[in-house]
């Protein structure tokens, strides 16, 4: 079997993402937009390219529509007569009259195409992560280790463990146990103020994956891999290794899991640091995507002023009349008034804000019109009243939102 084939890989794209409402009611978490131009679940799709993994499954269930539509039209690369594919899968009740009922129950349902393709290894993906990996590192390390599993963690602080399925591990990396968003983790050995925080990322051996969902789904459980198959598997004597995913200096690499707003918000903020730890304008690990073909950013001078953009993204077909820009990520085909001022916000495609309006530390997600002179960002009380408001207080404003003057 060719090396290429070797490998077969799911990413989980089902979730509902509610800790994400309102840029959740209409779209699944992964097809969330992103950084101006691209989607949540480009970054995991651009891993596997890069990575050489050429037959990839995105398993779909709620609102999924948004996603589909994406990656028919910016994601069908691969040569089918080379046998490779990106295919999506939605959830079709094969086995059952049940939807998914968990991570584990997900793949249990679809292992007629881990059987119809025959791989000797299953790669697992969340679809709703912003990172770089090269995968081929962590197979290289399964094969060498002889696992069974191997489980992709990142090092955190201790003090976040209430946020993350957190994995106990000995001095030589193998798993001992599994804890789910626990007050009291277990830390890495050596280094009490550390925890391994799980990325929902698994490599299995096919025929462990196989026997371990066909045992878990006899079993009264959640079904899920972090919860019930890895320490089904610890129970049974099977070989569990983590896969850390640190730089040459033992440092962890960029990792962000944005399920929630702020965490949302927060990433979207990192891209725009002068040093940010996660470069899009890496030529030897490019992310690609589909968007539709605008005409170049414009700058129009008006009698209040020329206009700035200042530490920000601006996505093409943008038009910026005398308006200013700060620390912003703006996606395609907005519009920026005259006199209008945009700061500390992610603005998604087709906003128009009006002349004179002020917008701060806010999420504007798409198509919504902002009346000439409003403010957004300003009030709490009033935001509060109109709009969504996130636990740090950055305002969202739903997609085709109406917006009060």
């Amino acid at each position: 079997m060719s090396e290429v084939f070797e490998v077969l890989t799911f990413i989980m794209a089902g979730g509902r993402g509610e800790r994400l409402d309102p840029l959740t009611r209409d779209r699944t978490k992964p097809a969330v937009p992103f950084g101006g131009i691209y989607r949540i679940i480009d970054f995991t799709l651009s891993n596997c390219i890069n990575s050489g993994l050429r037959r990839v499954y995105v398993l779909t269930q709620y609102k999924s529509f948004s996603l589909q539509k994406h990656l028919l039209a910016g994601w069908n690369i691969f040569s089918s007569q080379l046998g490779e594919f990106i295919d999506i899968i939605p959830a079709q009740q094969r086995i059952s009259a049940d939807w998914y009922k968990g991570t584990a129950d997900a793949i249990y349902q679809n292992l007629y195409a881990v059987q119809d393709c025959n791989p000797k290894l299953v790669l697992i993906l969340a679809g709703d992560h912003i990172y770089k990996m090269n995968y081929q590192h962590m197979i290289k390390y399964h094969r060498e280790k002889k696992a069974d599993v191997t489980v992709a963690c990142i090092p955190m602080p201790k003090a976040s463990s209430t946020q993350f399925g957190v994995i106990e591990v000995d001095r030589n990396d193998h798993v001992c146990g599994f804890q789910e968003k626990p007050a009291q983790p277990k830390t890495i050995p050596g280094d009490p103020g550390v925890i391994l925080a799980s990325m929902g990322i698994y490599l299995f051996d096919r025929d462990a994956l196989i026997n371990e969902l066909q045992l878990d789904a006899r079993q009264d459980s959640e079904h899920d891999f972090g919860k019930n198959v890895i320490p089904q598997m610890l129970r049974n004597g099977k070989k569990v290794y983590v896969y850390k995913f640190v730089d040459e200096h033992n440092k962890p690499k960029y990792w962000r899991d944005i399920g929630t707003r702020d965490a949302y918000y927060q990433a979207n903020m990192d891209l725009l640091t002068r040093q940010s730890q996660f470069n899009l304008h890496d030529r030897s690990w490019p992310v690609r995507t589909y968007h539709e073909q605008y005409p170049p950013i414009r700058m129009i001078s008006t009698a209040s002023g020329s206009g700035a953009i200042i530490d920000s993204m601006v996505s093409g077909g943008c038009v910026i009349e005398g308006g200013y820009v700060e620390k912003s990520v703006l996606s395609s085909n907005v519009k920026i008034g005259d006199n209008a001022r945009v700061k500390n916000s992610v603005i998604m495609e087709s906003v128009i804000i009006g002349e004179g309006a002020q917008v701060q530390n806010a999420i504007i997600d798409k198509e919504v019109v902002i009346p000439p002179h409003s403010k957004i960002g300003y009030d709490p009380k009033l935001d509060a009243q109109r709009f969504v408001l996130t636990t740090s207080g950055i305002v969202i404003v739903p997609k085709k939102t109406s917006v009060p003057n």
